[in-house]
């Protein structure tokens, strides 16, 4: 069973080091960290709005939208999803107070 998550860090990374020119993902990478935090803000504050006014169609899709900006955020900084995986492994039978 393929794992979605896994296959949209693996689709980042080759296209950040593609030369696709009709690649929205390589041209966002190019265009550097304070582009790439601006559209995950965007992103964000667009979930933050379907959630509170939105139907379930559009919460789910702009939620895609963030995550696909998160992974490439964390791409940029160059975190793979194995450091992500680990860290929730990590938390995973953590007890907060």
């Amino acid at each position: 069973m393929s794992d979605p998550f896994l296959d949209l860090f693996l689709t980042i990374a080759d296209r950040k080091n593609s030369n696709l020119k009709k690649s929205y993902t390589s041209k966002l990478l190019k265009e550097g960290e304070k582009k790439i935090a601006q559209k995950f803000g965007e992103e964000s504050a667009e979930l933050i709005i379907d959630y509170l006014k939105g139907t379930k169609k559009r919460t789910i899709e702009e939620a895609v939208d963030v995550l696909y900006h998160m992974f490439v955020l964390l791409s940029s900084k160059k975190i793979n999803y194995m450091d992500i995986k680990k860290e929730l492994e990590k938390r995973k039978n953590v007890r907060r107070k």
